[in-house]
This record gives C-alpha cells, sequence and structure tokens, in this order.
C-alpha cells in the first residue's frame, strides 16, 4: 500500500467529488467498449450528484474513498441486501463499485482498498463477500481473483439501453 493513500467512509459532502470522480473514472474504463448513448443514460442516471448524495446517505451503502493527499483516486461501494441465488454462502454482502483511478493502478491502492473492503464488511457482520464484473474486463476479474473470488454465475447488467452480462463472483470472509 502506498504510504500516502488513506481510505475513510465517505458522506453526503463528498457527493458532488464522487459524482465526478465516478463519472470520468467509469467512462476511462467503459467507452471505448460502449456507444456515447449508452455511456451517456448510464452516466446520467448513476453519477450524478444528487444519486450520489442519496447512495452517501443511504444507510444499507458504506461508500469508501481513497485519497493521497486531498486528491480522490479511487472508491469502494459496500452495499447490503439481497444476492443472487447462485451466491450461496451466509451473511452476503455485495462489493456493489470498486473503481481506482487509471494513473494508480498497479500502485497498491486497490489492495488497500479491498483490505479496508474486507474490514468494513466484517464490521457489517457479512461472511460471504460477492460482486459483479462485466465479463469482458480481464484486468478487474484477475484483480479479484487474486483476491480470493472465484465466479459462481452471471447476471444481467443495463448500461443505457445495452443488456450486459456481469460475472458473479463471491468469496468467503
Amino acid at each position: 500500500m502506498p504510504d500516502d493513500v488513506t481510505i475513510r467512509r465517505g458522506d453526503v459532502a463528498d457527493a458532488k467529488a464522487l459524482s465526478d470522480f465516478g463519472r470520468r473514472v467509469f467512462a476511462d474504463t467503459f467507452a471505448k467498449d460502449n456507444t456515447p448513448e449508452d455511456m451517456d443514460a448510464f452516466l446520467g442516471r448513476w453519477y450524478n450528484e444528487e444519486q450520489q448524495s442519496a447512495e452517501l446517505a443511504e444507510p444499507s451503502i458504506v461508500t469508501l474513498l481513497a485519497e493521497i493527499g486531498d486528491v480522490l483516486v479511487g472508491f469502494v461501494q459496500i452495499q447490503t441486501g439481497a444476492a443472487p441465488a447462485c451466491v450461496t454462502g451466509p451473511a452476503p454482502i455485495q462489493i456493489a463499485r470498486f473503481y481506482v483511478d487509471h494513473s494508480w493502478h498497479g500502485r497498491g491502492v486497490a489492495t488497500a482498498m479491498m483490505d479496508a473492503a474486507l474490514m468494513m464488511i466484517r464490521i457489517l457482520g457479512g461472511a460471504t463477500i460477492w460482486l459483479g464484473v462485466w465479463e469482458h474486463n480481464p484486468r478487474a476479474i484477475r484483480f479479484y481473483e487474486k483476491h480470493g473470488f472465484t465466479d459462481v454465475g452471471s447476471q444481467p447488467f443495463l448500461l443505457g439501453r445495452d443488456l450486459q452480462i456481469d460475472r458473479v463472483m463471491m468469496r468467503a470472509l
């Protein structure tokens, strides 16, 4: 882990920064593989300031922000609630979003974020962690496999009007 990365719980005051960061990093990651119309629809729905404010205030969601100095370099969103049928372990909790700025890939930020997410999931009483990852994102799939996740099924993911497939991955805590 980089010595200068700090991870803290986000709150409603972070909504604008998180909205801007999420839009940019999601577009950097997925725009080349999707139409501008689908990207605009998705980003407009999920990465606006009001949506981020609502998610940061939602008791079933914990958002952890990774910062270096005062610069946001990543975030992970943990969500309690129902899991798909292919997630069979007890007390499942979802890693709903996990994004690191591309300029920080390979520098330990993602591992620090995963460690913080696992600690938070323990605090929340989780025993099984699950997530969805786009089937065409091999870098992310390899990262999750490195951290003990295995592929247990699939689920649909709607990006704009494009119905895509996410691999569902899980691991015991």
